[in-house]
């Protein structure tokens, strides 16, 4: 794969299947064929939705290992290789190629606090240890660090550094970084809400949570946006601006897992410190569902 091939449309954020406190990798795969067989262009694993912060790294790997088996080239696999130690993270995308993924998600290195300099290294440090895809994951509400654009226009000169996973909810950044990087420079939203203004100003997909539950409806959303049917999109979007709230009135992989076990598909299980929803918030999930179609009434 070239620098600049096209990570493009829906990629769900996976979720990690557990079934009494260990990865149920039966669920995991058949969640791969549903992705694949709902229009999904790409996966993402292990990222923070996959419940990266509490799986070991021999977890962690595992799951990536599964998602490429089971994906067989179908679509790309992006698998999550974030960490706020360098080692570690030049550790997980190594694997992560070996394994035979498409590209890395990297997240910014979060509660140490590197300088623009320092978030410069870490990329470079991972850059220069792999030869696949990197994207850079900038969410500063969870890392509290926020990569400027000139730090991104820097790192984008390296050969493996592809484009961006934005969740800063700041819609200007999109056109910013077109600026100061070029069209090429792959940009995929990191907030459902706000996925499809993000794809007007300029963004090439969206990395999604609610995608978990509503594979097909984001997926078509995705192409009718990709497509400049903004009309179409648009009425995709009203079916799921309900959803996009109720699956993050608590942590979000919490309300993607009740979504899901609502489906049939996988056992409401997290790993603390989170919690399955509460009750009031796994009606509000289904009422949500229920209104864009995803289930009866």
């Amino acid at each position: 794969m070239t620098k600049h091939t096209a990570f493009t449309g829906s990629l769900p954020a996976l979720v990690t299947p557990f079934k009494a406190g260990k990865i149920d990798e039966e669920a995991l795969r058949a969640l791969v064929e549903w992705q694949i067989e709902s229009g999904s262009s790409g996966l993402v694993p292990v990222g923070t939705t996959g419940e990266s912060p509490t799986l070991s790294h021999d977890e962690h790997k595992r799951v990536v290992e599964i998602v490429v088996a089971q994906a067989k080239r179908r679509v790309p696999v992006i698998a999550g290789a974030g960490s706020n130690n360098t080692h570690e993270a030049i550790d997980l995308a190594v694997h992560a190629e070996k394994a035979g993924a498409d590209a890395v998600l990297v997240v910014t290195p979060y509660y140490n606090k590197p300088t623009q300099e320092g978030m410069y290294q870490h990329f470079k440090a991972v850059n220069d240890a792999i030869g696949i895809p990197i994207i850079i994951y900038n969410i500063p509400p969870r890392s509290v660090v926020d990569m400027s654009v000139e730090t991104m226009a820097r790192l984008y000169e390296l050969k493996h550094i592809a484009g961006v996973k934005d969740a800063t909810a700041n819609l200007a950044r999109v056109s910013q970084q077109r600026h100061a990087m070029g069209a090429d420079f792959i940009q995929l939203s990191g907030e459902d809400m706000t996925a499809l203004a993000y794809m007007a100003a300029g963004g090439h997909g969206c990395i999604s949570v609610v995608a978990n539950v509503a594979p097909k409806l984001c997926a078509d959303l995705m192409v009718a946006a990709l497509k400049g049917d903004y009309a179409g999109a648009l009425k995709i979007q009203d079916r799921l601006v309900p959803l996009h709230d109720a699956v993050f009135k608590e942590p979000g992989l919490a309300g993607a897992k009740h979504g899901l076990k609502l489906l049939g598909r996988i056992e409401e299980e997290v790993r603390l410190p989170l919690l399955p929803v509460t009750a009031p918030t796994g009606k509000v999930i289904r009422d949500a569902m229920v209104f864009a179609g995803l289930l009866n009434a």
